[in-house]
């Protein structure tokens, strides 16, 4: 196993464009581990608090399975503490060979992903605007990632992170809100381009402001701007949250992928 991505890496890759988009984007980074064989298999771990990033091929053998079960392993990423982002069939393999050596491992969520090809606008316009955020968005913006993460369970940081995830982003000019009638930020969004694709991410209402159509107006226009822009629109679902994917798939977005994460 080499300790490097390359040509081969963005080659296997491509074949999972949009499930395994967020592994192609974080292979150009430094990262705590990245193992790959350039072949069948591609370990990879940014560092705390994110998952790790496991790719193989549909054909996966159970020597593979196994070889990436040894991997982590190796790595000390087996500890409880690391949850891990795979296709199904390694899914069942890590859970099953982790039951026998009396260790408890489940699927924590389930994901689906999408693409849109052709944006639909939606049959409800909400009241409101969508706003580019800047500078002086930053509290509210940390605040809105808090209750993201907070929701949706994964990648909890602290607030000192968060903030600077968001500077990042706003350098990046790809964060919006969605304000309604009363100047009132209620929607949250971000775009993050990288290669022909971009990935929608944030994707949050405020409770109380729900089932207004907020985050079903936002999603579509910051669609549209990606399209203009010239990118694939893309994005990651949890696949239990139905009224979230009924959301998605009223402004055009069509189901590429599916992979989950266990822990």
């Amino acid at each position: 196993m080499d300790n490097y991505a390359d040509s081969r890496d963005y080659k296997l890759l491509e074949k999972d464009k949009y499930t395994f988009f967020v592994l192609r984007k974080i292979i150009d980074k430094p990262c705590e581990l990245l193992l790959s064989d350039h072949e069948k298999l591609i370990v990879c771990y940014s560092g705390n608090p994110y998952p790790v990033w496991i790719w193989t091929a549909d054909n996966v053998s159970a020597e593979e399975m196994d070889m990436a079960y040894s991997l982590v392993a190796e790595s000390g990423l087996l500890d409880g503490k690391h949850s891990f982002n795979v296709k199904y069939p390694l899914a069942e393999y890590f859970i099953k060979r982790a039951s026998a050596e009396s260790k408890s491992m489940s699927i924590t969520m389930n994901m689906f992903t999408y693409d849109c090809p052709n944006p639909i606008k939606p049959e409800i316009t909400a009241d409101g605007e969508i706003y580019l955020c800047n500078s002086n968005d930053i509290e509210e913006l940390t605040e809105f990632l808090s209750m993201f993460h907070e929701e949706v369970g994964t990648d909890l940081d602290s607030a000192a992170e968060y903030r600077q995830n968001i500077e990042n982003d706003i350098k990046n000019g790809s964060i919006y809100l969605w304000k309604n009638k009363c100047g009132y930020s209620v929607a949250s969004c971000k775009l993050k381009p990288s290669g022909n694709a971009a990935s929608l991410g944030m994707v949050f209402t405020r409770p109380e402001y729900r089932r207004k159509h907020y985050a079903e107006n936002l999603v579509y226009q910051v669609t549209v701007k990606a399209k203009e822009a010239g990118y694939i629109p893309i994005l990651y679902t949890n696949a239990d949250y139905e009224a979230s994917n009924a959301c998605y798939k009223k402004v055009g977005y069509v189901l590429r992928g599916k992979l989950c994460s266990i822990g």
